[in-house]
């Protein structure tokens, strides 16, 4: 499904999901080459309506097949994920304002503890492949609305989404 009408955006999407099938180092450089040009486009998306939910999140579809799906995310001031996990590729930019990026360690199937914190800025991209566990949640700390574009590898058509699992955070006691 393509949901971008611009040939130029859709021959770039349909690339990169070709690349999904080579190794995941490849596969996350051809990735970040793709945000990189989305990045230096800053009019690729004023053709698409972006919804929006007050004090929530919005994953807006912009390309899938059978092996990525691309969202543009719409996070409104003070959303945030659950601490997840991914069944599949994640990589994203960010196209405007910032979001707060925690990392999580691991304790057993269904807790996990914070390990580091990142201010993910306007112009940055992250990958992760799923070797995980690659535990993160996303958090807009600013009263802006923030804007990321999502690579996954997975087909929306299959799954609802591209998070595996779900944790809640301990807190480390020192002893």
């Amino acid at each position: 499904m393509v949901i971008l009408q611009d040939a130029d955006h859709t021959e770039l999407f349909a690339r990169l999901s070709a690349t999904s099938l080579e190794s995941g180092a490849e596969y996350l450089k051809s990735a970040r080459q793709a945000l990189g040009r989305l990045l230096a486009d800053p009019a690729f998306l004023d053709n698409v309506r972006l919804e929006r939910i007050p004090g929530g999140y919005t994953r807006n579809l912009i390309f899938g097949d059978a092996r990525i799906t691309v969202y543009a995310i719409v996070w409104a001031a003070g959303s945030q994920t659950s601490i997840h996990d991914h069944h599949c590729s994640c990589c994203y930019a960010m196209l405007s304002g910032a979001l707060q990026e925690s990392w999580y360690d691991r304790l057993d199937e269904a807790h996990c503890v914070k390990a580091r914190t990142f201010m993910r800025e306007a112009g940055e991209i992250a990958c992760m492949l799923p070797t995980g566990p690659n535990l993160h949640r996303m958090l807009n700390t600013s009263d802006e609305e923030a804007i990321s574009l999502h690579i996954y590898g997975y087909d929306h058509r299959t799954r609802a989404s591209s998070i595996d699992c779900e944790y809640l955070a301990k807190a480390l006691v020192e002893g």
